[in-house]
């Protein structure tokens, strides 16, 4: 019928758009992953930045990849969902490497905020001098935060799901999307609360680093040389500032995904799952051209990959 037509062709259409934008950000994530992990072998050093980089690289590539073999489940095999435990065990990883994903880039925020900015706070200070000692166990504490909800959420689904399938077996059918909403609450309320603060980590970092800024900028109208500290604290804010449009189109995507995610597909969810595909890879395509050893390597990379294809 034209109804099915329509509808293969919509799922066709978004697969293609979808894979596309995946796939472009799966190599972005693994090259960032690749180079630093070649030169953590070659110099056997990491610095704090590198380490926040390779778990966040690492991160977004596989969720992007969890979440592509979801959509593509959701598309050509939909059956799937409804084998125990498909729908908990997808949902509970997928939320595990988002919440990664989003505290460990607000870590990376935090870190350029307290390495750079300039205040004479004792607290700010001992953090500033601290901060190499502490980014691995911010890094292992969101990690395992992220663990622990991607556990709560598979327990909260599980459970939904068993009670809905008790209700229907007793013929109270319309009882199911109730069932399923009032469950699936605390996820909800997890997951926006999560979002919230990791937009209000990045918020903050911004505006100490602006505030830091300006009152350095202040100091040094005096003197007409070129200041180190003023070049690391405007290339700083450019990257924070770029951070914070990107993390808020995608705070607004994320929150609207929850408005969205009872009710059915229509081109307006779609159109926020686009905006959420392409975060990871803009974001880490940012990254890339904020660190001078990323974009040369990419440079490097991309003119001899030019240079093979001429030369065919």
């Amino acid at each position: 019928s034209q109804d099915q037509f329509n509808a293969t062709s919509y799922n066709a259409m978004a697969m293609a758009i979808i894979s596309l934008q995946t796939f472009t950000g799966m190599w972005i994530n693994a090259f960032i992953a690749s180079v630093l992990c070649i030169a953590w072998v070659k110099k056997k050093n990491f610095n704090s930045n590198e380490k926040i980089l390779l778990v966040l690289g690492c991160c977004r590539f596989w969720y992007l990849c969890i979440t592509w073999v979801y959509s593509l489940l959701s598309i050509i095999y939909p059956q799937c969902f409804y084998v125990y435990p498909m729908p908990q065990l997808f949902a509970s990883i997928q939320s595990f490497l988002n919440f990664s994903n989003l505290w460990v880039s607000a870590c990376l925020c935090i870190f350029y905020c307290i390495k750079i900015a300039n205040f004479r706070h004792i607290f700010f200070i001992y953090l500033k001098v601290k901060i190499d000692r502490v980014v691995p166990w911010l890094l292992l504490g969101s990690v395992l935060l992220s663990l622990v909800i991607g556990i709560f959420i598979y327990s909260v689904i599980d459970e939904a799901l068993w009670s809905n399938h008790n209700s229907t077996t007793q013929g109270n059918f319309w009882k199911l999307s109730i069932k399923m909403d009032e469950h699936i609450f605390p996820v909800f309320f997890l997951a926006g609360f999560g979002f919230a603060t990791t937009f209000m980590a990045v918020i903050s970092s911004a505006l100490l680093l602006l505030f830091s800024l300006w009152r350095h900028k202040c100091k040094m109208q005096t003197d007409s040389g070129k200041n180190i500290s003023m070049d690391a604290h405007v290339k700083a804010m450019k990257s924070i500032l770029s951070f914070f449009v990107v993390y808020s189109i995608n705070f607004t995507c994320s929150i609207l995904t929850l408005v969205y995610a009872t009710k059915k597909v229509n081109p307006v969810a779609f159109l926020i799952l686009v905006f959420q595909y392409a975060f990871p890879g803009v974001h880490s395509l940012i990254l890339i051209f904020s660190n001078p050893k990323l974009e040369k390597t990419l440079r490097r990379t991309l003119s001899c990959v030019k240079c093979k294809v001429c030369m065919r």
